[in-house]
């Protein structure tokens, strides 16, 4: 599929990979709705890519506001692609340090933005897509953000690592699923990548997860994961697939 003229939905686009995807494809020729929280600064952002890329308020659990998201999108033209990378983390550990059971609405707050979210966004986004003309014996593509937590999750992860290996499993069963509506879903699953949450980190910190990849030996750029979203809309015969975009790193324990 064609970016250039495609309307795609970015959600999470206020910021990091999500800000970046929207970069990309809004300068390829996309017409852009990015989808952050209300608190975000997804206006700013928006006006900042310029290209006409507008911001529409959203939690992506709220079905009412992700479909508003949906309209906006949909009044440049039929919905073709949604770029999927809001979501959230939150350290938890199954027994806390005072020998306690971990919060169990700990849990269910991260694993309801990540992964109830991220089915939110696929459900309601391709209902719309099987809606729309085919273009190349395709109506759109989905592209859904997990994490090789979700292979490698670290102590103190297991909310976000259940969460992400979530999205893991739904991606081939939603691939097979709309294939017959001939819309394509995929995951990236990165690596340390250098955005916003990991800035929060001191530089000793930094310097460690970067070691830690094999090659190339430094955190990934937004922008590189930026370009597998793109390849993904523009190959028609990705499908159902997880990609780690990670630089062979493998995560230890800790």
């Amino acid at each position: 599929m064609r970016i250039d003229g495609i309307s795609a939905l970015v959600t999470g686009g206020a910021s990091g990979l999500g800000r970046a995807s929207a970069e990309h494809l809004a300068a390829a020729g996309a017409r852009v709705v990015i989808c952050d929280l209300p608190g975000s600064q997804g206006e700013s952002v928006a006006r900042e890519i310029g290209c006409g890329t507008r911001f529409a308020p959203a939690d992506v659990t709220d079905t009412e506001q992700v479909n508003r998201a949906l309209d906006m999108a949909e009044e440049a033209g039929p919905l073709r692609a949604v770029v999927h990378c809001a979501g959230r983390g939150g350290p938890l550990r199954v027994v806390d340090k005072n020998g306690e059971p971990g919060a169990l609405d700990h849990y269910e707050m991260v694993v309801r933005v990540n992964l109830i979210g991220s089915f939110n966004v696929l459900r309601l986004a391709a209902a719309r897509m099987a809606k729309a003309e085919p273009i190349d014996d395709e109506r759109g593509a989905v592209i859904m953000t997990a994490s090789v937590a979700a292979f490698e999750g670290q102590i103190g992860q297991i909310p976000y690592a259940s969460a992400k290996a979530g999205i893991v499993g739904m991606t081939i069963v939603a691939a097979r699923d709309l294939a017959a509506r001939q819309i394509r879903v995929c995951t990236i699953a990165p690596g340390t990548f250098d955005t916003p949450i990991l800035a929060r980190l001191n530089q000793e910190v930094r310097e460690g997860l970067a070691a830690a990849v094999p090659h190339p030996k430094r955190l990934g750029r937004p922008s590189e994961f930026a370009l597998l979203v793109a390849h993904i809309i523009e190959n028609p015969m990705l499908n159902g697939e997880t990609i780690r975009l990670d630089g062979a790193i493998r995560m230890p324990p800790r």
